[in-house]
């Protein structure tokens, strides 16, 4: 049996995340998830990075970046701490609204 094609190379975006295909298998195992909210104030945007802020494990292995990283970087931050930053700002920002 071949692993869903969002756990392999071909569904992975190289630059973080998954691409249209990992997506697309995604959805057909019944999750539904969106494309990344690169810019702005989207509340999707600053929970994710939240969330992905907090996450354990490594920036960097073996001098590569991690998927982690490849996936902070696809929704606009730098790193865990930015992540987390950016989070609270555009929450507050969401609040003022």
């Amino acid at each position: 049996m071949k692993t869903p094609t969002w756990q392999r190379k071909e569904g992975q975006n190289p630059t973080g995340g998954l691409n249209a295909k990992g997506r697309a298998s995604l959805k057909a195992a019944g999750q539904d998830i969106k494309p990344p909210v690169k810019s702005g104030d989207n509340p999707r945007r600053a929970s994710f990075l939240a969330r992905m802020g907090n996450m354990p494990g490594p920036e960097m292995k073996d001098g590569k970046p991690t998927r982690l990283l490849l996936s902070l970087n696809a929704w606009g931050a730098s790193s865990k701490a930015d992540a987390k930053a950016k989070s609270k700002a555009i929450s507050a920002r969401n609040k003022a609204k």
